[in-house]
């Protein structure tokens, strides 16, 4: 039997983390003002699209036990540690589009976005 070793470097494994623009900081703050049992936002993902994965926001009263914290300037995202393997690195933003005010998501790790910009793929 051939077997083969090698190495590793560990900082292939270390969580590059998330990151918040001052956009988002500023209306993760906003929130918070506005909701007194808010603590922050939380960012996942799931199977959805034609791409793939989706983004998945909601708001946090309660941090969950596997949750991993991101906070800047006192504005708090919590990412569910399943959620690190496809978006970490993701640099969070928020935008004015037309009318809209939204969560955009410039995500590194993703390598096609279907045509709506709903989902993705890595």
């Amino acid at each position: 039997m051939d077997v083969q070793t090698g190495s590793f470097d560990p900082s292939e494994f270390a969580w590059k983390g998330l990151t918040l623009t001052p956009d988002a900081v500023a209306h993760i703050r906003k929130l918070a003002s506005q909701q007194p049992d808010f603590l922050g936002v939380r960012l996942g993902i799931k199977q959805t699209g034609c791409a793939g994965f989706g983004y998945v926001l909601d708001t946090v009263k309660e941090p969950k036990s596997d949750d991993l914290l991101f906070e800047t300037d006192g504005a708090k995202l919590w990412v569910p540690l399943s959620a690190m393997p496809f978006i970490d690195g993701t640099e969070v933003d928020y935008v004015r589009e037309g009318l809209n005010e939204i969560f955009k998501f410039n995500n590194p790790k993703a390598q096609h976005e279907c045509g709506c910009g709903e989902s993705f793929g890595v």
